[in-house]
């Protein structure tokens, strides 16, 4: 029995081997070649296809962010604008009539500024000149340092001379002065070195929106006192 199957599978083999290599053709046995031809025969629509380049996937990208409002404007800037405090000075008894008179013409209301007054007090001086020459004055520097008394230049008016002590009252400077006789200084007397006077202020305590638009008319008469913030 087994000689018979192992003879069954020798037949089948070499059958199928005559088969395959074509050698049954004559008999019409022989298997179908798969040429390209035989491939285009089994696909459905090939015209359909097209070859072209092969690109990558597209990369994804981040969703873009939400669209926003236009920057908002910066806030106006109200640090020295309408709504504040400003003021110039200090003015003298002179200047101030300027001022005055530039607030009427500009028709600024009165409860729209103010004059502040603060009060300079005179001084008064010991004082040695005027010298008929720079050779006296010199001459009488060299006395007054063999004496031992200081000195100091007079300003102003006052020149060419000497002060031998500035007081903040006649009275001081009068008794300074005996001291100074007394030490055989000659020719000195007391003068007033700067009178009493009476300094002002302008404030204009909260400009309007109108009043600042007109506030730079009002320079020229300030005699070149820039207008500023109020301090305080």
């Amino acid at each position: 029995m087994l000689r018979h199957t192992l003879l069954a599978l020798l037949l089948a083999n070499a059958g199928y081997l005559a088969w395959s290599q074509g050698w049954m053709a004559s008999l019409g046995w022989q298997p179908e070649t798969q040429s390209e031809a035989f491939r285009l025969k089994q696909q459905m629509r090939p015209e359909a296809i097209q070859v072209g380049p092969v690109t990558p996937p597209a990369r994804a990208t981040p969703a873009a962010a939400p669209a926003t409002d236009a920057a908002a404007p910066a806030a106006p800037d109200t640090a020295s604008g309408p709504g504040r405090c400003w003021q110039a000075g200090t003015f003298d008894d002179k200047q101030v009539v300027a001022v005055r008179t530039a607030l009427r013409d500009l028709e600024i209301p009165a409860e729209q500024w103010e004059l502040q007054t603060s009060a300079v007090n005179g001084r008064w001086m010991v004082y040695l000149g005027k010298f008929p020459s720079a050779e006296a004055l010199d001459a009488r520097r060299a006395e007054l340092r063999q004496q031992g008394v200081g000195f100091d230049r007079a300003t102003g008016a006052l020149e060419p001379g000497l002060s031998l002590g500035r007081f903040p009252s006649e009275e001081a400077a009068t008794r300074e002065l005996t001291t100074f006789l007394r030490k055989g200084v000659r020719g000195a007397r007391v003068v007033q070195e700067r009178a009493e006077t009476t300094l002002y202020t302008l404030r204009l305590p909260h400009v309007s929106p109108e009043l600042h638009a007109r506030m730079e008319r009002l320079k020229p008469a300030l005699a070149g006192k820039p207008l500023r913030l109020c301090e305080g």
